[in-house]
């Protein structure tokens, strides 16, 4: 059970194993793009391009019609990762070796629906994956194993998640023998010490320029490729793809154009500088960032984060 990308590198892996992959599923085709086009997530279209069926697409996992016909295939194990809806306790009872899921922090922390947005925000240096049995509430289950992952300085919420993705997969695979024979260990969580990870919204990749250069740096990060972190500038919206904080006295007001370099403008923060190596104008393509200052013709002292 899975939809987003991450979930891809462990339905390969379990398709690759000697076990039977008795059905995939996973959220149903939506509306993309500028003409809202129905569009297929990742992990219908890596399971069918496996030759996998069948695939399954609920509306909702708690309607009875999907119940049954998970009765009706008997699983003896579900494994689910980046999936999006809650398993109700009928379905968590359902196989005989339980259900696990694949998940992108190190538990008790980070739990919740974008840990790797946040450990990223949040300016962490290590964060990993976790292979843990469900319950009836998110992410607090029992865990079975860990494994941890440095987030790398030019690591951005894509990059780190493919790495997780890779690791979760390669622990998921060392983990059905395991799982297989009811032997997998069962470490409770401590719940004392769990954090949080809700749900990104597109609103929350706003800089405000009164927040250290760093800061602002990591939701960049944290932000891309999707859905974007994004600044103002002369009215429009600019979404910010590639940036470098840099140290710095305080020289200007926040969101002022300090100088313009040949990697592109170099903006005061509340503490520090950030430099915009690469941008996004609304509805243009993507420039370095000085061929955004050149083309723009910025100057000296404008200011960057005004929405009018």
């Amino acid at each position: 059970m899975g939809t987003a990308a991450f979930a891809c590198l462990s339905l390969k892996a379990l398709i690759e194993s000697s076990h039977e992959v008795a059905a995939v599923v996973t959220q149903p085709d939506r509306p993309k793009g500028r003409g809202l086009e129905m569009s297929a997530c990742r992990v219908k279209v890596q399971a069918l391009a496996f030759g996998q069926t069948p695939v399954l697409q609920p509306e909702k996992v708690r309607r009875e019609e999907f119940l049954s016909r998970m009765e009706a295939i008997r699983p003896d194990l579900i494994v689910v990762a980046a999936f999006g809806q809650i398993l109700p306790k009928r379905l968590l009872d359902m196989p005989p070796l339980g259900c696990v899921n694949v998940h992108a922090s190190l538990l008790p922390r980070y739990r919740g629906a974008a840990p790797a947005h946040h450990v990223i925000l949040n300016g962490e240096t290590e964060t990993g994956v976790t292979l843990m049995f469900m319950d009836e509430t998110l992410d607090t289950g029992d865990i079975i194993c860990q494994e941890r992952i440095p987030i790398l300085p030019e690591d951005n919420r894509e990059s780190l998640e493919m790495r997780l993705a890779q690791a979760g997969a390669d622990l998921l695979a060392r983990t059905l023998p395991l799982l297989e024979s009811s032997q997998a260990p069962r470490t409770p969580q401590n719940h004392a010490e769990a954090t949080y990870a809700p749900m990104i919204r597109r609103e929350d990749g706003l800089l405000g320029w009164s927040q250290p250069a760093d800061a602002l740096h990591n939701r960049v990060r944290a932000f891309t490729p999707s859905p974007g972190a994004f600044t103002y500038f002369r009215g429009q919206a600019i979404k910010l793809w590639q940036t470098e904080a840099q140290a710095g006295d305080r020289e200007a007001p926040e969101g002022a154009v300090l100088r313009l370099t040949r990697q592109g403008p170099l903006v005061q923060a509340g503490e520090g500088r950030l430099l915009l190596k690469e941008v996004q104008p609304e509805s243009r393509k993507r420039l370095s960032g000085e061929e955004y200052a050149r083309g723009y013709r910025i100057t000296i002292g404008e200011i960057f984060g005004f929405s009018a």
